[in-house]
């Protein structure tokens, strides 16, 4: 081995530099049982990588989330260029022959009861201390569908009949809106401890 003094002072010897680690993460024996600990997240990083599950929890049980939903669906429903049921032909045909009891005059009328249900379900959960303008909200909302059905949508045809179909599905989500969580607060009182 030779001296590779350079720059130290005459008579001291610098040893070699030592063999560096080799590439990559080194082989670590942990005890039995022992595991690496991950550093939790940092705030800055959750939110890089989007929602936590928490967040989305909060979200699928936020009522105003459902609702953008629903008004979206609804709106696709009902200013579709062509009635929705067009293609539905052969199946109302079926159901009116099996149970001669639902005509399509009155298949139509529920349909529109179910299709307002959530609007008043929702409406009374985003607004409980205003539940008495939700049946005022549903009309108004019928009555404006109705009407651009009628002066827009030359395929489409306007209909009181919808309006109180509409209305009374409101109604009926309302309903379920305010007896729902009594129910639901009366079979947990009624649980044995």
């Amino acid at each position: 081995m030779t001296d590779d003094t350079g720059d130290a002072p005459p008579g001291l010897r610098i040893p070699p530099k030592p063999p560096l680690p080799p590439a990559g993460r080194p082989e670590i024996t942990l005890p039995p049982g022992w595991t690496v600990a991950r550093a939790a997240p940092t705030p800055r990083r959750a939110q890089r990588r989007g929602l936590d599950r928490r967040s989305w929890a909060r979200l699928r049980r936020d009522p105003r989330v459902w609702l953008v939903a629903y008004v979206v669906l609804l709106a696709g429903i009902a200013f579709w260029p062509v009635p929705v049921d067009s293609g539905a032909g052969p199946l109302l045909r079926l159901i009116t022959r099996t149970i001669p009891l639902l005509t399509y005059d009155r298949v139509e009328f529920g349909a529109n009861i179910l299709l307002f249900v959530p609007l008043g379900l929702l409406l009374a959960l985003i607004f409980p201390g205003r539940r008495h303008l939700v049946v005022p909200a549903a009309l108004i909302t019928s009555v404006v569908i109705e009407s651009t059905q009628g002066v827009l949508l030359g395929a489409r045809t306007a209909s009181l009949l919808d309006v109180v179909a509409n209305t009374t599905g409101a109604c009926v989500g309302l309903v379920l809106a305010e007896v729902v969580p009594r129910w639901r607060h009366r079979e947990r009182t009624d649980l044995p401890r």
